[in-house]
């Protein structure tokens, strides 16, 4: 057993250089273990004090390989004020079988990578393998993750890009030019998505924020993922989806709130994977993944870099 605890910071991780495939084959290798019940997966925990802040933990763990995951998460509206990231993270990951801490892990890059991943496991099956144009609304850090995992596997060529702030809309253009992608900035929301063959959506959660996005606003065939659990898309339009994915129903069923009308749901991404539920039926469909984040995506992409870490000797060892 280790006598060390590993910490994985943000460079040492960026330095693992994994790429969108290793992570979705991570995340489909517990999806898949999920349901031979080999893997565990707890519902978030949420906690959403009344001035805007939103704090959430998560919980995952495997036989194989043999890891622990908790993620504990603060997301501060207020932050960018104080040059802060808007989102925080740490992930600690424990041996599953006896419990001894292996690792301490920058939870802001799982938690980017993770999401993407996730986005990464749906688009597989439910965007349409030639798209070319993909559209974000909202330019922070999904955006750069997402952007990233897409590119991997679509023939992108061109992005559009919306967000209220101009600054990380043209930072988030200038990473997309350096892809060697054609990068616009739309001056509406509607003028980003309507030709979109891919759509992102990472709008910042906040009390004041009200929904603006129009499903019927997209052409046939759009694939749409939707980071910020649906907020920023109108309740009455996502009718307009001819098929919607969320993450994990057994999660959606605990919580008060569902991301969309279960009515209009079709399954879950463990329904996706082990070809329970059908994905993408014809060109023209219109399908959205909505999701709230799924714990075993931590554990995937934490164990995952731990193991990587291990074996090429990156990040810190510390002494337990």
């Amino acid at each position: 057993m280790p006598s060390l605890i590993r910490y994985l910071s943000q460079s040492s991780l960026q330095d693992l250089q994994l790429t969108t495939q290793d992570i979705v084959a991570s995340i489909e290798h517990l999806i898949l273990g999920r349901s031979q019940q080999q893997v565990w997966n707890a519902p978030k925990a949420v906690i959403s004090p009344p001035d805007g802040r939103y704090m959430m933990a998560t919980l995952a763990a495997a036989n194989d390989p043999p890891f622990l995951a908790v993620k504990a998460l603060v997301l501060n509206p207020d932050n960018p004020q104080h040059g802060l990231s808007s989102i925080n993270a740490l992930v600690t990951l424990l041996d599953s079988h006896s419990g001894l801490p292996l690792a301490i892990i920058d939870g802001n890059w799982v938690t980017a990578v993770r999401t993407a991943g996730l986005s990464a496991v749906a688009a597989k099956r439910l965007a349409r393998t030639d798209a070319s144009v993909a559209a974000f609304v909202g330019c922070g850090m999904q955006a750069h993750s997402h952007l990233q995992a897409l590119v991997e596997l679509f023939p992108l060529k061109q992005i559009r890009a919306f967000a209220r702030g101009a600054a990380s809309r043209d930072a988030f253009c200038r990473s997309a030019e350096k892809m060697g992608l054609s990068a616009i900035t739309s001056k509406t929301a509607q003028e980003a998505v309507q030709d979109a063959d891919l759509v992102v959506t990472s709008v910042t959660l906040s009390p004041q924020l009200v929904a603006f996005l129009n499903a019927r606003w997209l052409k046939s065939g759009a694939f749409v993922t939707m980071t910020d659990l649906a907020a920023p898309w109108l309740a009455e339009s996502m009718s307009a989806f001819d098929r919607i994915i969320v993450d994990d129903l057994e999660q959606e069923a605990s919580m008060p709130n569902p991301l969309v009308d279960p009515a209009l749901v079709c399954g879950d991404l463990t329904g996706l994977v082990t070809g329970k539920v059908a994905g993408r039926c014809t060109d023209d469909e219109r399908t959205a993944f909505v999701f709230r984040g799924l714990a075993l995506g931590d554990l995937a992409v934490a164990g995952l870099a731990y193991q990587r870490a291990c074996e090429c000797s990156r990040g810190t060892l510390i002494d337990d």
